[in-house]
């Protein structure tokens, strides 16, 4: 019987013991779709008009470029053939020239309208990450992920710096940290 109640006496105590453990807190995770943000906002509704109307006028001034080219290639094919080769060959290049200048243009374009886009979304894209950042730091999530990713997105949209492990990997790894880790 004595070893019956030491027994259920050192069950109890470990039983005992293990609902006292405190149990850490679940981490909450959320996600935060950009592209529904973005669609939103009325600033990105203007920037999306500035980027249209930018791109319409440098597509209209590549027509331009082109509908020139095109004429001047029409009256070289239609010059008589007794044209000298002197007026000929200074006809070539300048239309292989033209040529060069339209391609130049393209893609001189596209860079602008990369930069242009780069420019205007920067302000929004700080906007949207601070107040990403604040609502997740209120409501107490460790992690905010982009659920629709594409190439150069992030993934990780904010992160609880409790739940950085970089100086712990590096301890493991046998390398002293020499700085705090930072985002």
């Amino acid at each position: 019987m004595k070893k019956v109640a030491i027994v259920l006496f050192v069950a109890l105590s470990s039983a005992a013991a293990l609902a006292q453990t405190p149990t850490p807190a679940p981490q909450k995770i959320g996600f935060a779709d950009w592209n529904y943000i973005f669609s939103q906002l009325p600033e990105y509704k203007q920037i999306d008009n500035e980027l249209k109307t930018h791109g319409t006028q440098l597509e209209n001034q590549l027509k331009a470029k082109y509908q020139d080219y095109e004429t001047k290639v029409k009256a070289f094919q239609s010059m008589p053939a007794t044209t000298s080769d002197v007026i000929k060959a200074d006809k070539e290049r300048e239309l292989v020239a033209l040529q060069e200048n339209i391609q130049k243009f393209q893609q001189d374009a596209q860079t602008s309208i990369q930069k242009k886009q780069v420019d205007l979304m920067q302000p929004v894209y700080t906007k949207v990450g601070k107040a990403i950042e604040d609502v997740a730091k209120e409501q107490g999530f460790a992690f905010i992920i982009n659920p629709q990713t594409t190439a150069g997105d992030d993934i990780l949209l904010f992160s609880d710096e409790k739940f950085d492990i970089s100086n712990s990997v590096l301890k493991k790894l046998g390398v002293t940290p020499t700085a705090p880790a930072t985002k």
